[in-house]
């Protein structure tokens, strides 16, 4: 049986204080480190080939060179406007939009804004005072017929499920997806634009209860010109091993990767290849097998070459702070910098060249 402890142990979770304040607690050190990325065919412009990674450890936004792995430096810095937790990320009209969850603070979670060549605060698209500020933000994209913003918000509680919300460029709040013909648990974390144009979403159960519910997975998908729900894609009950769901992204192929997160403790953390058309499982890209620690990812992203990036989190000192880079077809991965340096709690990740929506790299924005 899961117990609270072992889930605040292993990922991070939105979490109710104990007042009539908003909180939102962060759990646990998420370690990342951004490694080298081999040569490319093609070279797209050495612009296009920034890494931008979230670091909630110390309240930064860092900067990698994508195709050297060498580290820039800080793009943004502690704290900057008050930036407590940075999570999901974009890049787009010049900026970095950058998810604020204000952890630990008796706050709503916000969207701030930062020039996209200078890292200078430009504004909040979304401020915690607003009406209708995301409670306990995760993943961000922005497309769809309007090209607005969705924000995916946990939730507060079991009881006060969570939402996909949607604001335009000047961040006014337009309205939630429909999610009254899904009958389970909402909860979404990450979201992306599949190549069928249908926005998919990742959702698990409620994560302030115990197991069963922690090992509840799903892949939904919606209509952005409706806004409607339209189905489960996949689930735990049709690809067992989707646990946990967060971060989601396609290759170019046309299939679905995403996050999936060990049931037991003989399970292996890992992620998930599924058909495109069907949610179907492919294959999968274990990341650690027991008795050997534990090495997992939430966050993951294609860059150059093709090669899936995911940051290894984990709390084993010989892992915790890699950034692998695999080639999906082999399942071959590289690492090119040693764990621990210089990230200490990476989460989400963007190239300067990430298509927004799709979180495709290369596609320009």
């Amino acid at each position: 049986m899961l117990t609270i402890t072992y889930i605040l142990a292993h990922w991070r979770l939105p979490f109710r204080k104990l007042s009539a304040m908003h909180h939102y607690l962060a759990c646990p050190i998420l370690i990342a480190i951004l490694f080298g990325l081999g040569a490319v065919t093609t070279s797209p412009p050495l612009n296009a080939q920034e890494l931008f990674i979230g670091d909630a450890g110390n309240n930064t936004i860092q900067e990698f060179n994508g195709s050297s792995g060498a580290y820039r430096g800080t793009f943004v810095t502690t704290g900057a406007a008050g930036l407590t937790g940075p999570a999901g990320m974009i890049y787009t009209n010049g900026e970095l939009v950058v998810v604020n969850q204000n952890v630990n603070l008796p706050l709503s979670g916000e969207i701030f804004r930062f020039d996209g060549k200078t890292g200078l605060f430009l504004g909040k698209l979304v401020s915690a005072s607003d009406v209708n500020a995301p409670y306990a933000p995760r993943g961000i994209v922005r497309g769809g017929p309007d090209n607005v913003f969705y924000v995916a918000d946990v939730g507060s509680d079991c009881s006060s499920q969570g939402d996909i919300k949607l604001y335009n460029d000047a961040g006014a709040f337009l309205g939630n997806l429909n999610r009254s013909r899904f009958t389970g648990g909402f909860f979404p974390r990450g979201l992306v634009f599949g190549p069928d144009g249908l926005l998919y979403v990742s959702v698990f159960g409620c994560p302030y209860t115990e197991s069963p519910n922690t090992l509840v997975g799903y892949v939904l998908r919606f209509n952005p010109t409706t806004k409607a729900f339209v189905d489960v894609f996949a689930s735990n009950q049709t690809v067992p091993d989707l646990h946990r769901p967060e971060g989601l992204v396609f290759d170019k192929e046309g299939n679905l990767w995403v996050t999936g997160f060990r049931a037991t403790t003989s399970d292996n953390d890992k992620v998930l290849k599924l058909n495109g058309k069907t949610g179907a499982l492919l294959d999968e890209l274990v990341l650690s097998t027991p008795p050997a620690p534990r090495a997992y990812a939430q966050a993951i992203l294609f860059g150059p070459g093709d090669r899936l990036y995911i940051p290894i989190t984990g709390g084993d000192a010989t892992t915790a702070g890699e950034l692998r880079r695999c080639n999906v077809k082999t399942k071959v991965c590289d690492i090119a910098a040693p764990a621990g340096n210089p990230l200490q709690s990476p989460f989400y990740l963007i190239f300067k060249n990430s298509n927004p929506a799709t979180l495709s790299y290369g596609d320009g924005n």
